[in-house]
């Protein structure tokens, strides 16, 4: 009878898997709360477009408020335990990814901006901030002077864009969605355009923005 092969041991996984987690800091703990929040207010505004229920959009617009307190939060706890680290810089980039990147756009899409030039805008806005995150990280160290807290910000910081949600959920209050969405549409060429979107357009460009210097308090 030929010997049998022993099935491969699950304990060397499981232990890379503990370690990852105990590389987390509390800090980090708090910037998977921020993508939490942005997962869910991407399903959500799914959610509306399959039901058109005003909770679920409002839902949406509430959790990028939450993601923005657990995107403050995460900073002040990880200087108030001295734990900074470059796996909690990628972490909260990729976290501000997902909450105010392609939510908002999601949230946008789902309020009636879902024309050709549309998508194209909203596809532009989150380039940017998919850009701008990576700038900044890239940059983090000489923008920081030798300090361990970056001194400004080159480009308005993409959670900036709880902004535009505040003002697509004005605009759902009102009844200023879908049809009846604010500056109605134009026509150009193939595709539809809602000059609303242009909103998000100006955002993106603000956030690739060299020239433009914000201290970071």
């Amino acid at each position: 009878m030929p010997p049998t092969t022993p099935a491969p041991s699950t304990a060397p996984r499981a232990r890379r898997h503990f370690s990852m987690i105990r590389e987390f800091h509390l800090a980090d703990f708090f910037t998977l709360g921020n993508a939490a929040c942005g997962v869910g207010g991407v399903f959500l505004a799914m959610a509306f477009m399959a039901r058109q229920e005003m909770a679920l959009f409002y839902g949406a617009a509430l959790l990028a408020l939450a993601a923005l307190v657990f995107d403050v939060f995460d900073g002040r706890i990880a200087r108030w335990r001295q734990s900074h680290s470059s796996l909690g810089r990628e972490l909260d980039s990729l976290a501000d990814v997902i909450s105010f990147g392609m939510m908002p756009a999601a949230l946008a899409f789902a309020a009636g901006l879902d024309g050709g030039w549309d998508c194209l805008v909203l596809a532009y806005f989150v380039c940017c901030g998919v850009s701008r995150l990576a700038r900044f990280n890239v940059t983090a160290e000489s923008l920081s002077a030798g300090s361990d807290k970056v001194k400004y910000f080159e480009g308005t910081p993409i959670p900036t864009s709880v902004v535009l949600v505040a003002v697509l959920a004005i605009a759902a209050w009102q009844g200023r969605i879908d049809d009846a969405v604010w500056g109605g549409s134009w026509m150009l060429g193939p595709w539809t355009l809602h000059p609303l979107v242009l909103l998000f357009g100006v955002s993106g460009s603000l956030m690739i923005s060299k020239t433009l210097h914000i201290p970071k308090f």
